[in-house]
């Protein structure tokens, strides 16, 4: 059966829930912990919501959260759609929480309080948020998970979020697992655009979008997607980089760079120790610039490669 969504009005005992939470939390990390703040729809006064208290957390060390907040009843839920996001929930006691855990520095704490602080201050577009979610809620079909991570519910607010982020100014360089519908049309353009038309062919390898082993990722500057790439996991610790690319009128302002330096630590972070890649001698100085160096692909799978290519690699 699939599981109902409550949106419930206002409670004005919701901040005096997450005080009680945040102290606990805390308590039990003392110094790892440097700050903790209410998030989401129940941060937001006179907001209706789901009645789960969202609760940002930010650490020194990642490393050292997941024991003593699982002797506070909270369950690890891995990252869901958001590299370098740990994910924990606390059910079966009230209140129901969601903890979202980041290391100081990611851009997706800007994220997270540029919403609730513009929700506040703007109360035309809580009036607006409220009226969109109580529409999505009352559609039975948006209740359920069809082939993605979240409910049609979730997926119905994206283009809302969006608009908030881009009224608040939000700018920061996020790297997202492609979930949302939006995010699958820009891997498919980026894809056909930079790489298929060339041949000109239609993409032949869709399929790996629904594959375990293939990684499709986003890289958004603000709420704008300008850049893609898709890994292919391979035995032994290693990974081949199969696509990267930007957006070409934002080329050349080093976010090439920054893409792929945080692509290396996400797979790092997954035990990932080699990336691997065939570059065309175009992109052969980019790699160069970035510390690849020449290394035979090795490809497990042997398919056959551009007899132009360069095979580059680096021990990450």
């Amino acid at each position: 059966m699939t599981r109902r969504i409550e949106v419930v009005p206002y409670d004005r005992d919701w901040p005096k829930l997450f005080d009680v939470e945040g102290k606990k939390i805390k308590q039990a990390l003392a110094d790892n912990c440097i700050a903790i703040h209410h998030i989401g729809s129940t941060a937001v006064p006179e907001l209706c919501a789901k009645p789960t208290i969202d609760i940002l957390l930010v650490v020194k060390n990642t490393a050292f959260i997941t024991i003593p907040l699982e002797e506070l009843g909270y369950q690890g839920k891995g990252e869901f759609n958001i590299p370098f996001r740990l994910s924990f929930t606390k059910r079966g006691v009230l209140p129901k929480v969601n903890l979202h855990v980041y290391g100081e520095g990611n851009p997706e704490i800007e994220l997270n309080l540029l919403f609730r602080d513009f929700l506040r201050n703007h109360p035309e577009s809580c009036n607006e948020y409220a009226d969109l979610k109580l529409n999505l809620v009352s559609h039975d079909s948006l209740h359920e998970k069809k082939n993605s991570l979240f409910s049609g519910y979730n997926l119905g607010k994206d283009a809302f979020i969006k608009k908030v982020l881009d009224q608040a100014g939000f700018e920061g360089l996020c790297m997202r697992l492609c979930t949302h519908y939006d995010e699958w049309e820009a891997a498919r353009n980026f894809r056909q655009k930079y790489f298929f038309d060339k041949v000109p062919i239609a993409d032949p390898y869709t399929w790996t979008f629904n594959h375990k082993d293939h990684l499709h990722l986003v890289f958004y500057k603000g709420t704008e997607i300008i850049g893609y790439a898709h890994f292919q996991l391979w035995p032994a610790q290693r990974a081949a980089l199969r696509i990267i690319v930007i957006d070409e009128p934002l080329r050349n302002h080093k976010l090439g760079s920054h893409f792929l330096n945080l692509c290396e630590r996400w797979l790092k972070q997954k035990n990932i120790r080699v990336l691997q890649a065939q570059s065309s001698p175009a992109a052969y100085p980019f790699y160069r610039k970035n510390n690849y160096i020449e290394m035979p692909f090795n490809d497990p799978e042997e398919h056959e490669s551009c007899p132009q290519d360069i095979d580059v690699g680096k021990v990450l």
